[in-house]
């Protein structure tokens, strides 16, 4: 199996991001999490959005974040996304925040599909089973 497809994005650190001291809110790379996250599924062909009008939708079912040192005001960290896993009804994403090469954040979100139409898990739908295997580097 090939490596997964790591799409990697700037994000300017924004003064409402900061608290007093200037250092990014811990609730915040949550956040830049779900912007690579979006960024990366619409390298598949499929932004979210057309995805949740075909009728899915990815619900998240866990969160992992581990901070090591602070991103602050002013600053342009790189955020970076990719699949660590993909299964029959989820998947999990994997997240690592760095300046200058220097890791900052790390952290993964976990998802199970979800049929808009029933509000229930399902398998992961037809049409994106491929799409998502190349992101996952299958």
């Amino acid at each position: 199996m090939a490596e997964p497809l790591r799409h990697e994005m700037d994000v300017e650190v924004r003064y409402a991001e900061t608290d007093q001291m200037a250092v990014v809110h811990h609730a915040q790379y949550v956040v830049w999490f779900e912007l690579a996250r979006t960024h990366l599924c619409a390298l598949s062909g499929l932004s979210y959005a057309d995805i949740e009008r075909m009728g899915w939708l990815l619900m998240v079912t866990a969160v992992e974040v581990r901070y090591r040192k602070s991103a602050r005001y002013g600053e342009t960290p790189r955020v970076a996304c990719w699949i660590e896993r993909l299964g029959s009804r989820g998947l999990r994403f994997a997240y690592e925040v760095r300046r200058d090469g220097e890791l900052l954040v790390s952290g993964a979100t976990e998802h199970v599909w979800i049929a808009r139409s029933t509000g229930k898990p399902c398998l992961t739908p037809e049409p994106l089973r491929e799409p998502f295997r190349r992101l996952a580097g299958g």
